[in-house]
């Protein structure tokens, strides 16, 4: 009885490891293609400013819309809408300095934060199929959710 029980436990614990394999692989191709990032993504972590997250976006999260096809990105940056052209390469992103931007007061200093952190964005990566992490070298700037 012991030696089937311990085959059936070892059978199990192989389908698990090539199941979490085959995502692995599944999210490292993700990272070499661009079309990964078309739609829209909610920023849930920005590195740098000394208040939290929630504190810096009280009511509504930033949000990047990205059309690989077409090399644009827009969204928003918890106040105002912006639009501009991305160039993509592999894992390699440069968005446009010289974003539109609509003119609203935005009280506080989280629209600031995310416009001057996206400017220093040079790539990025995927966690797994539902984070995005915006890096500046190799360091992690932003992170966000895809949106449903």
């Amino acid at each position: 009885m012991k030696p089937i029980l311990l085959a059936a436990v070892a059978g199990i614990c192989f389908v698990i490891a090539c199941k979490n394999g085959k995502q692995s692989t599944s999210i490292k191709s993700a990272v070499r293609n661009p079309s990964f990032l078309n739609g829209a993504w909610q920023l849930n972590y920005i590195t740098g400013p000394q208040i939290t997250f929630d504190g810096l976006y009280p009511e509504k999260k930033p949000q990047l819309v990205f059309d690989v096809a077409s090399s644009h990105i827009s969204g928003n940056t918890s106040c105002n809408s912006f639009a501009g052209a991305v160039a993509l390469s592999g894992n390699k992103l440069s968005i446009d300095q010289s974003l539109i931007t609509t003119k609203m007061f935005c009280p506080g200093d989280g629209e600031t934060v995310f416009l001057e952190t996206l400017k220093k964005i040079q790539s990025w990566s995927a966690k797994d199929a539902a984070t995005l992490e915006l890096l500046m070298d190799e360091t992690p700037m932003m992170r966000f959710t895809k949106v449903q």
